[in-house]
């Protein structure tokens, strides 16, 4: 839930209201303000707005405010020259919609890089090197995404296999080790069978890595780190899950590109010896040629 939904969702005294009041109506602003300065815009004491934090579940003013104001850049920032929803009009032609397409991903891309902290990545890609064994569960088209993802890290060595959410995974759920990781992926972080997993896989003691999306949900408080999907899109009033479909794919690809770092010599060795043993496609252009790039590495060795 975004910090906006919850504003309007808690019982405030009058003076808190006035002081809600006068944060959405200078959104951008709050930066500039000390609590002081706001408490007397809005004839307040500067208690007042400490307990406003409180109700929010923050320890202070400052904490809610930044926390404020970075949701607030957020929502404002990114996605100005493509609706997420409706990324394309009825009567565009074929390659205005092309354009439009690679603007959208290119945009999804940048917007979930600008959610990604470099301390919850690097805890994320911890987890993964830990386990022992990757256990993704998802639905949906998420599944479909989870397999490529499934695919990279089987072929450098590293367990994953893919759990659909359904009353089955109830019991890979309980399957599960401390020695494994989790990785749950839900875009609401409200899908009632994921969170049933999630708790669980807490029971059995397995870390979880949630993709989800931003604000507070049950599956971010539930999971141990928390990686976020880009949030722009309506549930059903849309042409597609472009945005989604793009962000989860993204950040699949940063965990596994974080993974084959940790040991990268190594594990582009292994690629290239396997792949010469066993892909034996035939090529159409010189460029899928392997010889120079075999070479180069060979040479840097």
């Amino acid at each position: 839930m975004l910090l906006k939904e919850k504003l309007k969702q808690i019982n405030f005294s009058p003076s808190e209201s006035e002081v809600i009041r006068f944060l959405q109506a200078n959104e951008t602003t709050l930066a500039d303000r000390t609590i002081q300065q706001i408490a007397a815009t809005c004839y307040v004491h500067p208690s007042t707005l400490i307990r406003i934090a409180k109700k929010m579940g923050f320890h202070g003013w400052v904490d809610f405010r930044d926390a404020f104001i970075a949701e607030t850049e957020y929502l404002q920032g990114n996605f100005q020259e493509v609706d997420a929803n409706l990324p394309f009009s009825e009567n565009e032609g074929i390659m205005t919609i092309a354009n439009r397409i690679a603007a959208l991903e290119r945009m999804t891309i940048q917007d979930t890089l600008s959610l990604l902290l470099h301390d919850d990545l690097q805890q994320a890609k911890q987890l993964l090197l830990r386990a022992n064994k990757i256990v993704l569960f998802s639905s949906d088209t998420n599944t479909l995404i989870a397999q490529s993802f499934k695919l990279k890290m089987n072929r450098i060595k590293q367990e994953v296999t893919i759990v659909p959410t359904s009353g089955e995974s109830y019991y890979d759920a309980y399957n599960c080790q401390p020695e494994n990781c989790a990785i749950l992926i839900s875009y609401t972080g409200e899908n009632q069978m994921m969170l049933r997993t999630a708790e669980i896989l807490k029971e059995k003691n397995v870390p979880i890595l949630s993709l989800t999306s931003i604000g507070e949900s049950s599956l971010s408080t539930a999971s141990d780190v928390v990686l976020r999907l880009t949030t722009r899109e309506r549930l059903y009033s849309k042409i597609s899950s472009f945005t989604i479909n793009t962000s989860i794919s993204y950040l699949l690809d940063v965990l596994y590109s974080c993974v084959f770092a940790e040991h990268y010599r190594e594990n582009l060795d292994y690629l290239i010896e396997v792949g010469q043993k066993v892909d034996t496609r035939q090529i159409s252009s010189s460029i899928m040629k392997e010889e120079l790039f075999t070479d180069a590495i060979e040479d840097g060795d």
